[in-house]
């Protein structure tokens, strides 16, 4: 029996769920202006562990999301999943932050297009077949009228930029799913169960999250 520790911090949404053989049986999660990930986030681990019946001996591994996302919110899960695999000797699973958006929206047929915020028009994007392959990778991308335009078929954008780019994307084929705002610890629970299965892990020494572009600190405020 395979219980794994799903975490999600690169957003908004700081989330944490354990699953059984890939399939979700507690989550924790809020979604927050303040980011409160580093008061909350050791004590979502602790209550889904607890919730689930279970010891932190019993999970097989701990998947992350590796990004793109918030700086600070990857820093926290990562440093936070690397201290439980290097304390139990168990494997670190990197999960793509946007196929963990994407696997949220259930479709037919079509596109499947997250996209979170990177600030002004900006967005990081990834675009998938609606069985979740990869159609196109990750790109942070400037958002404009002639953006996704040769995709012809349907296409669901998911993610926390509607309000912003539903003034601009505006083909008939475009739908925006506004209730999937978020990745969440429950959508990671397949992804990482299969990963583990694969042995597809990553070094716990030397793994970082994938910022995509470099992290801007802002200029301190000049007083007086």
């Amino acid at each position: 029996m395979s219980f794994i520790l799903n975490i999600e911090t690169a957003t908004k949404n700081c989330s944490v769920s354990i699953a059984k053989n890939g399939e979700t049986i507690i989550c924790r999660e809020i979604a927050e202006e303040g980011y409160s990930h580093a008061e909350k986030l050791h004590v979502f681990i602790e209550e889904v562990i607890a919730e689930a019946g279970i010891a932190v001996e019993d999970l097989v591994a701990v998947a992350v999301s590796q990004g793109p996302g918030s700086y600070t919110g990857l820093r926290i899960g990562v440093s936070a999943a690397k201290g439980l695999c290097f304390a139990l000797n168990i494997p670190l699973i990197a999960v793509d932050t946007l196929q963990t958006l994407a696997s949220q929206a259930k479709v037919a047929e079509g596109k499947i297009i997250p996209m979170l915020d990177a600030r002004r028009m900006e967005v990081y994007s990834e675009v998938f077949t609606a069985d979740l392959k990869v159609e196109r990778t990750i790109q942070a991308e400037v958002i404009t009228e002639d953006s996704f335009k040769e995709y012809t078929e349907a296409v669901y954008f998911v993610g926390d930029c509607a309000d912003k780019c539903k003034t601009v994307l505006t083909q008939p084929n475009f739908v925006f799913l506004e209730e999937i705002r978020y990745p969440s610890a429950a959508a990671m629970s397949k992804i990482s169960y299969d990963k583990y299965q694969k042995s597809d892990t990553v070094d716990v020494a030397y793994f970082e999250p994938y910022y995509l572009k470099d992290f801007m600190m802002a200029p301190p405020s000049k007083k007086g």
